[in-house]
């Protein structure tokens, strides 16, 4: 069985703040944390360990991939490399805004399943919880296509009930950290 994992890495980060927040007792529960914007700004994930949980063993990665948007000459994409992600990132717009990384995540995804992916073979595992996965989510399984989204408990609804398998990182919230 091959692996094939793509992540949103700022989908990931924010949202693991979040849940770290509630954990810490900073919010009371992920819905006062995401309405009051509290973040537990020292939760520090563990991209190797995330690697090794998403991914599965070294011979089975078909893919591994990280999205995101650094600030200019941040070391921090070095070391995701270094933990066994490819890495693409993109600029932030002119407003600070990350642009362009749903729909990188997506183009690769369709890319690769209809090349690359064995749909007997394989496994795609999405680490990402909104909504804008959709169309995406519900042709890969319509397709036959196992789809696991692995994210933390306050994904997308939709997500969660259409994909093949749904795993919450908030049972995984220490495991994941640094």
């Amino acid at each position: 069985m091959k692996i094939f994992t793509y992540v949103d890495n700022s989908n990931f980060f924010i949202e693991g703040r979040r849940v770290s927040a509630v954990g810490t007792g900073l919010a009371s529960d992920i819905y006062d944390a995401i309405d009051r914007e509290v973040f537990d700004n020292s939760w520090e994930p563990d991209y190797g360990r995330l690697h090794q949980f998403a991914c599965g063993e070294e011979e089975e990665i078909g893919r591994a991939k990280l999205w995101g948007s650094p600030p200019p000459g941040d070391s921090f994409w070095d070391m995701v490399e270094r933990q066994g992600f490819d890495v693409e990132t993109f600029d932030k717009s002119v407003s600070g805004e990350e642009k362009k990384v749903d729909t990188a995540i997506t183009h690769q995804i369709t890319k690769e399943t209809y090349s690359l992916i064995d749909k007997n073979e394989s496994e795609i595992v999405l680490i990402s919880g909104d909504k804008d996965y959709m169309p995406v989510i519900n042709d890969l399984v319509s397709d036959g296509y196992s789809v696991s989204v692995y994210f933390w408990g306050h994904a997308a609804r939709e997500l969660k009930e259409r994909a093949s398998n749904f795993v919450s990182l908030n049972d995984y919230l220490d495991y994941l950290s640094r």
